[in-house]
């Protein structure tokens, strides 16, 4: 009898995927692929490495940076499904690969950057990039090629590329770990409520908290979890100050002790950062992570900072003058509210003034219909056309892909779409890509493949997902990201889409955000999801009427982001010798709208700066608010829709990647520098005729 053969399958990120547009082949993917896929695309692209240093033509550009930059292409195409799906689809498994992967791309990176004959190659083509007549974009790669190396130790010597190599391990470990403590503690969290406990709260927050408990076998309890949606809705809505305040304490504690506790990891990760950064011969991290921004050094992001916390901080002190005075109105005591009471008497007073109820618009933003509408921007700004397609595979039942096209019907790209909470999926909202866009070497053109993800408020047996207008402003955010990947035309994937400059990256995406408060766009999707009648004018008045309510107060909370930022960042000693709670309240404390709740802290959970590469960087949202209000103020001006400028945004801007400065960039788009005026002004903090012309710091040069 002749013995059978077991066929082994074959991994299928041993080759280009062979799919719609290539896109990866989820539906047969294992999380037991990834680990040898990345081994073996490792091995690769050392093997591109050694045919780069091995050839015996001298230096070029051709043969060096391009060659570099095309090199790693087996170990990308794993990765870009790994890390996405490490966010959005995660259990211990992918974690624990994540942790025996992590030290293997470190070294792996540090090989490369660290490998003396291919930086000789990099520096003579540098050396000579006078004599070479590049393009914009090819000039831009070049230095960004040399840079990073020089910035990732190429210029060390001796016993320093040994120190080097070890702290960045060390440094790829501990932000993995924190990443993870994060998710794996916010999971752990379940609140039990019964029916007494539920005053003030929406109906549909109700409804979803009695089916969670039903699905654990608990009827006739409420199961809330700190899921973003449900504790935002929580605080926001509940009566009940006391559960108010054990939610705050409960999700402001996350991380800070027992075994998820981040605090000793992020002193870690400040301390390895200080370390590198003394090694490469800057005073802090700040200095070096800052060196390649718009902003450039930290003096400039303080100065921001600064001017911004000097113009709100009047503002806030009457919105709060105002909240104590309407709390203690309505409680029939002196009332001075604390961090876990000013979403719901700040609501309150809202509604009071405005008569704005965010429940009432819940009804008119169903989902389906907020994706028409926020597709349909796109197509009324640059003409493109969404049409799902699904033979395209997704990683979960509640993801769909769309096929994205110009208007005149050509393949622009593909777009994901990923909506709810999971016990498997981070908190927030993010943007990213499974497939950059490039061009190949013979000049054809290979399309991204763009994922948006979010945790929306998911739907009941009742009711279908139905958004506020703060998830609909994410959905926009997200988006504006998302045409950021779709719309690059660059050469190298190194520089399109959202490679860009950190201060940068959020112009696309808050700028999409302005047109939640533009009737003339709400008007075009928000229907009653059961009547389908179009959204009372009165409705869009009370929204735009109110859309400055509460600006000083979240124009301050995210300057304590950014001064929390850059003190971590900016440390000259040990980390190891700070009490982690009296610093971050320190780095606060001009900023701090409350004082410290004992128990309670930011920093552990802070995945922005010591997970998700926004280090030194999380001032980048108020550089790109400024960005982002000086530009629409120039659709205010033309008109929303205006094709003329959209036209200019998407060639200038969306276009361009990371190709040029982004000053330079910014200018073409505008004809001008940016001002803080706009921002101001439509903040209602000072009136046009009285904003003050400020402009950014900006590089004369570029």
């Amino acid at each position: 009898m002749q013995a059978q053969t077991q066929t082994i399958p074959a991994n299928p990120f041993a080759q280009e995927f062979h799919t719609v547009h290539n896109t990866p082949p989820f539906d047969e993917i294992k999380v037991t692929d990834y680990e040898p896929a990345i081994d073996s695309g490792i091995a690769k692209a050392l093997a591109d490495i050694n045919a780069i240093t091995s050839n015996p033509q001298a230096p070029t550009f051709e043969n060096t940076i391009e060659a570099l930059e095309r090199s790693g292409k087996d170990l990308d195409r794993v990765l870009n499904v790994f890390y996405p799906l490490l966010s959005a689809l995660s259990d211990d498994e992918m974690m624990e690969i994540s942790l025996r992967v992590s030290p293997k791309l470190s070294d792996y990176s540090t090989t490369v950057s660290l490998n003396e004959d291919l930086w000789k190659r990099v520096r003579t083509v540098y050396d000579n990039r006078d004599k070479l007549n590049l393009t914009p974009e090819q000039a831009t790669l070049l230095k960004n090629t040399y840079d990073s190396f020089a910035r990732n130790g190429a210029l060390l010597e001796g016993a320093d590329r040994d120190t080097y190599r070890k702290l960045s391990a060390t440094l790829s470990e501990l932000t993995t770990r924190f990443g993870q403590n994060v998710l794996k503690e916010v999971n752990t969290y379940e609140i039990w409520l019964t029916a007494d406990d539920l005053s003030g709260l929406p109906e549909g927050i109700v409804e979803a908290a009695a089916l969670a408990a039903k699905e654990k076998g608990k009827e006739g309890q409420y199961l809330f979890t700190l899921a973003q949606p449900t504790y935002m809705a929580f605080m926001k809505y509940s009566d009940r100050g006391d559960l108010r305040e054990k939610m705050y304490r409960l999700y402001m504690g996350r991380n800070l002790k027992g075994e998820y506790s981040n605090v000793e990891v992020m002193k870690q990760i400040a301390d390895t950062r200080r370390q590198i950064a003394n090694l490469l011969g800057y005073p802090t991290y700040a200095h070096y992570a800052l060196e390649n921004t718009m902003a450039e050094k930290p003096e400039n992001v303080y100065k921001l900072l600064n001017d911004l916390r000097d113009a709100y901080i009047p503002a806030q002190q009457k919105e709060f003058e105002a909240i104590n005075e309407y709390a203690s109105s309505l409680e029939g005591k002196p009332v001075k509210i604390q961090p876990w009471d000013y979403s719901y008497y700040s609501n309150k007073l809202r509604e009071a003034r405005y008569s704005y109820n965010e429940e009432e618009m819940r009804p008119y933003f169903e989902l389906s219909n907020v994706v028409d509408g926020v597709f349909g921007l796109a197509t009324k700004l640059y003409g493109l056309q969404f049409t799902e397609n699904k033979d395209i595979p997704v990683y979960h039942p509640d993801v769909k892909a769309y096929e994205v096209t110009t208007p005149d019907g050509n393949y622009l790209g593909v777009l994901y779409t990923d909506f709810f909470p999971r016990e498997t999926k981070r908190p927030g909202a993010w943007m990213t890509e499974f497939k950059p866009q490039w061009h190949n070497p013979d000049g054809t053109d290979s399309r991204p493949h763009v994922s948006i993800v979010m945790n929306f408020t998911k739907p009941t047996a009742t009711k279908p997902s139905l958004l506020t207008p703060y998830e609909v402003e994410t959905f926009l955010h997200e988006f504006g990201h998302s045409l950021h990947g779709l719309l690059s035309q660059t050469g190298y994937s190194s520089l399109s889409g959202t490679n860009v400059y950190r201060d940068f990256v959020e112009l696309p995406s808050q700028f999409n955000e302005n047109y939640l408060t533009q009737k003339e766009f709400l008007d075009g999707f928000a229907k009653h999801y059961e009547t389908g009648e179009p959204i009372p004018a009165e409705l869009v008045e009370k929204l735009i009427a109110s859309s400055q309510f509460g600006a000083a107060y979240q124009c301050l909370r995210q300057l304590n982001f950014g001064l929390t930022d850059m003190a971590w960042h900016t440390i000259t000693v040990p980390a190891d010798s700070i009490d982690a709670a009296a610093f971050e309240a320190e780095a606060g404390k001009s900023v701090a709208m409350f004082p410290p709740v004992e128990g309670t802290m930011m920093s552990p959970q802070f995945s922005h700066i010591f997970a998700g590469g926004y280090a030194a960087g999380y001032y980048s949202y108020k550089w790109a608010e400024v960005l982002d209000a000086d530009a629409f103020a120039m659709f205010l001006q033309n008109g929303i829709f205006d094709k003329t400028t959209a036209d200019a945004f998407r060639t200038n801007v969306l276009e361009r990647g990371g190709t040029e400065h982004p000053a330079l960039l910014y200018r073409r788009f505008r004809g001008q520098d940016p001002t803080i005026d706009a921002l101001l002004i439509r903040d209602g903090i000072k009136q046009p005729e009285s904003a003050p012309r400020g402009t950014l710091p900006s590089r004369s040069d570029n």
